[in-house]
């Protein structure tokens, strides 16, 4: 029994002892998630040496069957954990580990640790990659895309004004036009109309001075006649004729005389009135004329002035419309070249089957259940996040 007991003593002894033997610089290097691969270090030289020395004293089958107990537990744990979460590291890994030997385990779950520690070193330095530059082409595209949209409603609205100059451009041509024959056709016509008045005042100026003349040689022989004497004189003519069919000397038809002149002063008044109304009408009509040009000049002038201007800013907008187009096609290209870069980015940073956030609770469920894998072949309770056996 004493002996026994010393052997037991000698076994913790030389299990601390391989303890102490593991590398310092090694143990500094683990992280957090690393005390349980420090262990495995220990431990796997420990039980290296417990198990020879249990050949050695004879203590091999009772060691061997609590540690097989212990691993069963583990890959138990392992594959169950592996179903839950979905895991083929930790299914794969347990169904590779039912074969090992103990000390196989240990190592294997600690190349596994491992891996999932820099994969997930390597994938918070890839999700922070990532972040920056899906956020630097997330904004180049909604800034491509902004201003893909304001010059193509500048070229919209460049292109409506452009169709409205052309339908003002095109009217005013038409206008022009208009008023220019409208003139040209009154100028002609005032012309006309000019020298037929100035011929109907003269003509009308010509018959009131002849019929005035006319009158006053009328009333001059009536009057004189009026006053007429027969001379006592024989005429060798009346011998042989009737005479003159007048007896005495000739006064004139006196009665008459008021008739004929009186329709000659209709007459000269007529031509009187005409003339008047004549240059009248003429002065009138020369007058409306004149308002008319001048109107139709000035609207002529400004229309003129209109349309150049507004050619001249047709152009300016044709000009534009050009610019703005080879401006919408650079920016349209730079559109496609932003989506392309968020096309390429994609495989790498866009996981379609789980997000960032999800692929990390896994790892971290993983790495716990791999923990509790540790504790479970931890038989004597050296690590301090395990519970001692």
């Amino acid at each position: 029994r004493g002996r026994e007991e010393r052997r037991r003593g000698g076994e913790e002894s030389a299990g601390g002892a391989a303890a102490a033997a593991a590398p310092k610089a090694a143990m500094a290097d683990i992280s957090k998630h690393g005390k349980a691969l420090a262990f495995f270090q220990v431990e796997a030289a420990a039980a290296a040496v417990s198990d020879a020395r249990g050949l050695l004293r004879g203590g091999r089958s009772a060691t061997a069957a609590a540690l097989a107990a212990r691993k069963a537990r583990a890959l138990a744990l392992l594959g169950a954990a592996g179903r839950r979460l979905g895991s083929s590291a930790l299914s794969s890994l347990a169904e590779r580990l039912e074969e090992d030997p103990f000390g196989k385990v240990k190592v294997l779950i600690q190349d596994l640790i491992e891996r999932l520690l820099k994969e997930s070193t390597s994938e918070a330095t890839k999700k922070g990659f990532c972040d920056e530059e899906l956020g630097k082409a997330y904004k180049d595209r909604e800034h491509r895309l902004a201003d893909t949209q304001k010059l193509d409603v500048e070229v919209q609205d460049l292109e409506i004004k452009e169709s409205e100059l052309e339908e003002e451009i095109e009217m005013l041509t038409g206008a022009l036009e208009t008023l220019r024959d409208d003139l040209n056709e009154t100028t002609i016509l005032r012309g006309q109309e000019h020298d037929e008045n100035l011929e109907t005042i003269k003509k009308a100026k010509e018959g009131h001075a002849a019929v005035a003349q006319a009158i006053d040689i009328l009333k001059v022989f009536y009057k004189r006649a009026a006053k007429a004497t027969v001379l006592a004189q024989i005429s060798p003519v009346d011998e042989d004729t009737a005479g003159a069919g007048f007896a005495g000397a000739y006064s004139g038809k006196q009665t008459s005389s008021k008739g004929i002149i009186g329709m000659l002063e209709v007459i000269k008044a007529d031509f009187d009135r005409t003339a008047r109304q004549t240059s009248a009408a003429e002065e009138k009509a020369h007058g409306d004329f004149v308002e008319f040009e001048q109107t139709s000049k000035e609207d002529i002038s400004g229309k003129d002035t209109k349309m150049t201007l507004d050619s001249e800013e047709l152009e300016a907008t044709e000009t534009t419309i050009t610019q703005r187009l080879a401006d919408l096609k650079t920016t349209q290209e730079l559109v496609d070249s932003a989506l392309k870069t968020l096309e390429d980015l994609k495989p790498t940073c866009i996981d379609t089957a789980m997000t960032y956030a999800e692929r990390v609770q896994k790892r971290e469920e993983e790495i716990a259940a791999l923990k509790q894998a540790v504790c479970l072949l931890d038989p004597e309770g050296t690590e301090s996040d395990c519970p001692a056996a």
